[in-house]
């Protein structure tokens, strides 16, 4: 099975260097001197690692035959692959297994899975809803307590508001009303003092 590992980013420097998005828990592994990717585009043949460092919290990566800044430019936003035997974790998916599934609550169709946002405290479920707004979803157990690539689907249990919170002040924005915070259900009152 192809796993993805990394999206390539821009160039950096001038001796063919480029930043990586890294889509793997262990990069200092991964891209070692001499590991070899499958890439995608697939003209763009294989790419194998001639250099890796951070420079901070980014991830520069040099490629054998990529010597400037020109050749680096061409990968910009190359999808890298490797070849894993085995699935090592039953509990982890990959962005590329997660992509178009449908997303539920319940038995009700909601959305549609469009990406997934890694980051350092927890990943991001990037979700497309039934009206096409994107909505960011904390991929943690509590709220996503199933993902079934066989059957197509995410199960979801959402907070309140999840899907609606930022909808509603948006068409409140829209219409120029105020929202009613006072919990009243009133947003003013007209009429003259007895």
């Amino acid at each position: 099975m192809q796993v993805q590992v990394a999206r390539i980013g821009k160039p950096h420097g001038i001796k063919g260097e480029v930043t990586a998005l890294v889509l793997t828990d262990a990069p200092d592994s991964r891209f070692a001197v001499g590991a070899e990717f499958v890439v995608e585009p697939a003209t763009l043949g294989t790419l194998t690692v001639k250099s890796s460092r951070w420079n901070k919290d980014i991830l520069l990566l040099g490629f054998e035959g990529t010597t400037t800044r020109n050749d680096a430019e061409l990968l910009r936003g190359a999808t890298l692959y490797f070849e894993s035997e085995d699935d090592e974790d039953d509990d982890a998916w990959y962005e590329h297994e997660l992509l178009n599934l449908e997303v539920r609550v319940g038995k009700t169709k909601v959305g549609k899975v469009t990406g997934l946002r890694t980051l350092a405290v927890q990943d991001l479920l990037i979700v497309e809803d039934n009206d096409g707004d994107e909505v960011l979803v904390p991929f943690v157990d509590e709220i996503v307590p199933e993902v079934n690539i066989e059957d197509g689907y995410v199960l979801l249990t959402p907070p309140a508001g999840l899907f609606t919170v930022n909808k509603e002040s948006a068409e409140n924005d829209e219409t120029g009303e105020a929202a009613d915070l006072s919990g009243t259900g009133t947003a003013g009152t007209e009429g003259t003092p007895e």
